[in-house]
């Protein structure tokens, strides 16, 4: 399984907020664009697809296991502590990554943190001051 090509529930709310499909968001982060919101969104994400991804198989699981009737009180409880339990998954990266895209600005604010190359940024200092004696030549005494 790639987490890239699975779908997820908020891949919707993530295009939207960085302006690009998610797999090239992902691009973006194999090549060293993505800033730090984005990266940790697409982690979350990452998340979020293996937990659905849980989640649903889980489901399978249980429905195949269920229409064979056979199953005892104790295989049942034990089926929805894991259903309780992949569905306690989902919702905490849904919830995370919720909040992550409520606390970033609007697309329309110039500060966004879109993905993208970041500007390299290459300065040198000046030259520091020369100290009060330097240059100064000790004269000799006599």
């Amino acid at each position: 399984m790639s987490v890239i090509s699975t779908s997820t529930s908020r891949d919707a709310a993530l295009q939207e907020a960085f302006g690009a499909e998610v797999d090239v968001l992902y691009a973006q982060a194999a090549r060293g664009e993505a800033n730090a919101v984005l990266q940790r969104a697409l982690e979350l994400r990452s998340f979020l697809a293996v937990a659905e991804e849980h989640l649903e198989r889980v489901h399978n699981i249980a429905e195949s296991d269920s229409q064979m009737g056979e199953l005892s009180s104790d295989d049942l409880d034990r089926h929805d502590q894991w259903i309780e339990a992949a569905v306690a998954s989902c919702d905490l990266y849904e919830s995370a990554l919720d909040e992550l895209l409520l606390t970033m600005p609007p697309p329309s604010h110039p500060n966004l943190p879109r993905a993208g190359p970041r500007p390299k940024v290459t300065a040198t200092a000046p030259p520091a001051p020369a100290g009060p004696r330097a240059g100064a030549v000790r004269a000799r005494r006599p």
